[in-house]
């Protein structure tokens, strides 16, 4: 079973004071880059974070975002009093010394004075540290569910296009066989035009086989058809079981050297016919490449 490295999964916890939701969301990448965006009271918990949930994601880009609900009604932010009476004293002093009216609004002066807000620091409770690792748990959860889904699209859709490459491989060989006749037909026609040469024909028959084998193909169509089959067997069943990560490098290795038997076949073709079916092979392994890149 191959598994897509793009996915989505979400993972909700709660302590009791806090409603914990984790959102981690993955494209393909060659390796792991993983970005998390916390909130200040959790940074400390990033580095653990990251070292439980890294095994599991093993490739792609990955973004991780968690967001902080308060359950209960609290507030982190008092008012600082002392500075607030100094910040009163101080306008009532120099509306004296200056002649002008004190403010009609005291609260609205005051309170956009620095210093008025006193902000405690947050403190990660152990209760909050569970949930945290729990929501993201579930959250990697999620993601790997929906890469296995995505993966079971990834299978049926290159199953569908090895196919395509090996029935598109089997309908060059009525056209192998007629070239060479053609081949060997207009070579002998060439010849018997330039009467005034005299040739060896039994030279010219070696000269044939070896011109005519450097043509052949079958070696070509044997080899991509063993690629053809590997592949089919690096992505082994679509239940089966979780491979391991790199398999999506393999399939990508595979598909280089399938790349290679179909480039050497089109070179060798000299036929309109079998170039035109190797431009359709070309189409489908090039639709396999884009797509082994999201395989994990």
């Amino acid at each position: 079973m191959i598994l897509s490295m793009t996915g989505f999964g979400r993972g909700i916890a709660s302590s009791p004071e806090r409603k914990i939701t984790v959102e981690i969301k993955s494209l393909n990448s060659k390796q792991l880059d993983l970005f998390m965006r916390v909130p200040s009271c959790f940074r400390e918990l990033e580095i653990d974070a990251r070292t439980r949930i890294a095994p599991a994601l093993e490739r792609g880009k990955v973004e991780m975002t968690a967001a902080v609900e308060h359950t209960e009604p609290t507030s982190n932010a008092t008012l600082n009093l002392p500075v607030i009476e100094s910040y009163r004293a101080q306008v009532e002093e120099m509306a004296a010394r200056l002649g002008i009216e004190p403010p009609a609004d005291w609260y609205a002066t005051l309170l956009r004075l620095p210093d008025t807000l006193q902000t405690k620091v947050e403190e990660i409770h152990p209760a909050d540290r569970d949930a945290f690792f729990e929501a993201a748990c579930a959250a990697v959860d999620a993601l790997t569910d929906f890469r296995i889904t995505e993966g079971r699209k990834l299978y049926d859709f290159f199953c569908d296009k090895i196919a395509n490459i090996g029935s598109l491989l089997s309908q060059v060989e009525p056209f192998e066989k007629s070239r060479i006749e053609k081949i060997r037909q207009r070579l002998e026609e060439q010849l018997a035009s330039l009467r005034s040469i005299d040739y060896d024909k039994g030279r010219l028959e070696q000269e044939l086989i070896f011109y005519i084998e450097k043509l052949d193909v079958s070696e070509e169509k044997l080899r991509l058809r063993s690629h053809l089959d590997y592949f089919l067997d690096t992505l082994g069943e679509p239940e089966g079981p979780r491979p391991e990560a790199g398999q999506g490098k393999k399939l990508g290795f595979i598909a280089q050297e399938m790349g290679r038997e179909i480039n050497t076949l089109g070179s060798k073709s000299n036929n309109a016919e079998m170039q035109k079916i190797v431009v359709r092979m070309k189409d489908e392994l090039e639709q396999i490449k884009e797509q082994v890149l999201n395989v994990l």
